[in-house]
């Protein structure tokens, strides 16, 4: 009769170790890669309405206007008197701000 208090009591233990692990598991997906995936989806989607005379924000903290667009590259012209001219990639841009917007 002891032997079975004890298989009960080990198999109830079991079972809240794996509701634990449950819980964790559904936590990390909802704190981390569900809002992540969203981010993701964010920036393909800006990058698609991406268009010639944008100004962008690039990951350096550059400012720049889009002056050309291939299929995965970009060329940004910087500065001032705009006589730099970088091709990058579209990964490497953060932010859009379109060309026909009003302030």
């Amino acid at each position: 009769m002891n032997y079975l208090v004890m298989a009960t009591s080990d198999s109830g233990s079991m079972l809240w170790i794996v509701i634990y692990i449950v819980f964790f598991a559904v936590l990390m997906y909802f704190l981390a890669i569900r809002p992540q995936k969203k981010q993701e989806k964010q920036q393909k989607a800006m990058l698609e309405t991406l268009e010639v005379g944008d100004a962008v924000l690039t990951t350096a903290g550059f400012y720049g206007s889009v002056i050309d667009i291939a299929d995965d590259t970009v060329i940004v012209e910087f500065g001032n008197n705009r006589n730099c001219r970088i091709p990058m990639q579209k990964s490497a841009i953060v932010e859009v701000e379109k060309a026909n917007q009003e302030a």
